[in-house]
């Protein structure tokens, strides 16, 4: 029987072992996409207790720890971080199978040098190990971020965010990591949630533009995408819970926006032609600039109606949604490609379901201008399990080249979650050993060991800064 997380996690064969060891373990991380605090890096903070650094914000633990039968005054109300962290360290045990089992384990060894086991058992020594541990110089945020050998944080931010830390950071010469601005303008085009006109007055003053048609809207927008690409910007992304397609949406689009602005809430094929219309000339922005479309979707938020209203977005009700958008993806991807305007693009569905299609449809749109222009995105949310990753890569590599991949994302709210770049190098390493252990390619292990470091790390580097 193998030992528990030892040096060969994961790694199944002789070639899987030499890939990871000797190509994988010391590639440096490019985070092209998460959610963790500018501010907070700004600050150098020092996280105050395991609790704060594990479960502060984390709507997976959330979600598992409730899962186990746990009252919410444990998870999000108003019971102490140490009691939180007792509840985390009862339910995990059972939850073999679920990666948030490994990931766990990985941090303990690779933040806090603990081997131990998170169970009751082992708690209050957990608890004091790690706790000492993160009063250290070498613990604050930025010293966990040298640790983890990131180079690139692209964070994700709103297009009215006045990037004040991101400027601290850019004109600190004791920094040396890039912590870059992503553009998330999912507010500017959710012309049917209620508070639209409230966040265009944001966006007005944020750009100086005066929003009365959606002729402004565009220029607002514009002004926005020219100040984050003085601020380093390379990419946007869009949180979309379904593709939005209709025929003539750029027709149709100014006059829904101005009954949105008369206070005229729309309905569904008008806000999606709406929508469509924001993509498309979105889209034509990043093209020139040469940045890339993140576009992830799949997703139903909030589907505990009670607990979203009680706790509010992000904290643990959305699950998969089973809507077939490959129709209206293909369609808003010709209308790109046909208008000039299709930029590097990365698609991301939270449907499993989807992993093949999304394969071929990046196939119908690549071009000679940059290998792999299109990306079919890394595992995402629910699907960054062992099985999960391994399905995208295998679907990715029988539909595509996997070669040229940019890898893997943190996707995460958390300091520490850059172990999970290990586990999905451990995971693209066994998959890429076995077949050739396999006879399935050959062993030739110098190209072997540059398609790993590539799709590691050099990928994404080339894929965002042409490096």
């Amino acid at each position: 029987m193998k030992p528990f997380m030892d040096e060969n996690f994961l790694l199944e064969t002789e070639t899987a072992r030499t890939l990871y060891h000797s190509h994988a373990a010391h590639m440096p991380i490019i985070d092209y996409h998460c959610h963790v605090s500018p501010e907070e890096i700004a600050r150098d903070i020092k996280l105050e207790n395991i609790t704060k650094a594990w479960l502060g914000g984390d709507h997976y633990k959330w979600r598992l720890i409730r899962s186990g039968g746990v009252d919410e005054r444990y998870i999000t109300g108003d019971a102490s971080d140490r009691e939180k962290f007792d509840k985390f360290a009862q339910v995990l045990p059972r939850a073999i199978g679920n990666p948030l089992y490994h990931w766990t384990h990985l941090e303990l060894k690779r933040y806090f040098g603990c081997d131990l086991i998170l169970n009751p058992q082992n708690a209050d020594a957990i608890w004091e190990i790690c706790n000492e541990r993160l009063t250290r110089d070498d613990m604050s945020v930025r010293g966990i971020i040298r640790k983890s050998n990131v180079t690139v944080v692209c964070t994700t931010d709103d297009p009215a965010d006045s990037l004040e830390w991101h400027k601290i950071m850019r004109d600190d010469p004791s920094w040396e990591v890039k912590v870059l601005p992503a553009f998330r303008p999912d507010a500017a085009i959710g012309i049917e949630k209620p508070g639209f006109r409230d966040y265009l007055r944001g966006l007005s003053k944020a750009s100086g533009i005066a929003i009365k048609s959606i002729d402004d809207l565009k220029a607002a927008l514009e002004d926005r995408i020219n100040f984050f690409a003085e601020m380093g910007c390379v990419a946007s992304d869009h949180g979309l819970n379904y593709i939005p397609w209709e025929e003539n949406c750029k027709e149709k689009a100014g006059a829904v926006f101005k009954q949105a602005l008369a206070g005229e809430l729309p309905g569904q094929s008008e806000a999606d032609a709406f929508k469509a219309a924001m993509l498309l000339f979105l889209s034509e922005q990043y093209a020139k600039r040469g940045w890339a479309m993140q576009i992830h979707y799949g997703v139903v938020r909030g589907a505990n109606s009670r607990m979203t209203a009680k706790l509010g977005a992000d904290t643990g009700f959305d699950c998969i949604s089973a809507r077939d958008s490959s129709g209206a993806m293909y369609k808003l991807l010709d209308a790109m490609e046909s208008g000039g305007g299709l930029p590097k693009t990365v698609l991301y569905s939270l449907n499993p379901n989807d992993d093949a299609y999304l394969a071929t449809a990046i196939g119908a749109f690549q071009g000679p201008s940059l290998p792999g222009k299109l990306q079919h995105g890394s595992a995402w949310w629910f699907n960054d399990t062992k099985t999960g990753m391994a399905a995208q890569l295998t679907n990715l590599a029988n539909l595509g080249i996997l070669g040229n991949f940019i890898g893997m994302l943190t996707d995460s709210r958390s300091f520490l979650s850059y172990t999970r770049h290990e586990y999905f190098r451990r995971i693209l390493c066994n998959l890429i050993g076995g077949w050739a252990e396999n006879g399935e390619y050959p062993a030739d292990m110098e190209f072997l060991g540059g398609l790993v470091r590539d799709i590691s790390y050099n990928n994404a580097m080339r894929y965002f800064f042409g490096g």
